[in-house]
């Protein structure tokens, strides 16, 4: 299992059990805990089984509590309103009586309108930027020995690095990295967002700890996601490489606030996301 690749289209799939209702599972890849991406990006295929006609366009989440890897999520979905150009859903997701996810989700019909973005960053190429395993590879022994295990093999979004940083290191809170499916995805655009949605949260918690010279991956610090949004501007093509330019405004009480512009290759500002994160010493 070492060099297999995870196929995200199947283990993000979700099994039917009743109107609404639909139980996944965690990824045999994983640790103990459910990545919360993998989480985000099911509760939005929950979604979408309700939903014909209309895109989703926006997410918002909030992370209650660790998901069990080897015990199955069920996924509730609340219709919560349905018009000619909008939809509204809000998505459950428990482990037993504990909820350990809950998701807001919008979705909007085809429409066109004014159009306005930030400017894609000036950046080089997906090549010339360092790929994620030779970064994991140099940091050496620091990290736990499964962490480290786990995150040497290949991961099913391939990443390149513009700006890593080195266990004690300090930067700016702001990094670049190309990101994009390793396994082909179809012309459905429902799986091009929950890949991406899966993505999103790859990453992103490490921008607002640079400033400090800590990292997620360290034994001695305490990390997980809190809220997580997201903002679909355009259709995704997640087959290419996308550059996500992130930047943590304000790290306080604990929390950091991390965002991510996700732009396709030409230019185009598809995606925008916002985490909220807790950031600490263990022990504090």
């Amino acid at each position: 299992m070492t060099d297999e690749i995870e196929n995200l289209v199947e283990t993000l799939a979700l099994e039917p059990l009743a109107a609404d209702r639909f139980r996944g599972h965690g990824s045999p890849f994983g640790g103990a805990r459910i990545f919360g991406g993998h989480l985000v990006a099911q509760a939005l295929l929950a979604a979408y089984e309700t939903v014909v006609g209309k895109a989703c366009h926006s997410l918002s989440c909030a992370f209650i509590r660790a998901g069990d890897r080897e015990t199955p999520v069920h996924f509730a979905v609340e219709r919560v309103s349905d018009g000619s150009a909008f939809a509204t859903r809000r998505v459950t997701a428990t482990q037993g009586e504990r909820q350990i996810l809950n998701v807001a989700l919008s979705f909007q019909a085809p429409e066109a309108g004014f159009e306005h973005q930030d400017a894609a960053p000036d950046t080089p190429a997906p090549e010339a930027f360092l790929d994620e395993a030779e970064h994991i590879a140099s940091l050496g022994e620091a990290m736990v020995a499964d962490l480290r295990a786990r995150l040497m093999r290949p991961r099913p979004i391939e990443v390149r690095l513009g700006d890593p940083l080195q266990f004690g290191e300090t930067a700016p809170p702001r990094a670049r990295q190309w990101i994009r499916s390793r396994n082909r995805l179809g012309p459905d655009q429902r799986l091009h967002q929950a890949v991406l949605a899966y993505a999103s949260d790859m990453g992103l918690i490490e921008i607002g700890m640079r400033p400090h010279g800590v990292d997620w991956r360290m034994p001695d610090v305490q990390s997980a996601s809190l809220t997580h949004a997201i903002w679909f501007h355009r259709p995704v093509d997640f087959n290419d490489w996308h550059l996500c330019s992130q930047h943590s405004p304000v790290a306080a009480g604990g929390r950091a606030l991390n965002r991510c512009q996700i732009f396709d290759p030409r230019g185009q500002l598809v995606a925008s996301v916002t985490q909220e994160s807790l950031m600490r010493r263990r022990g504090q």
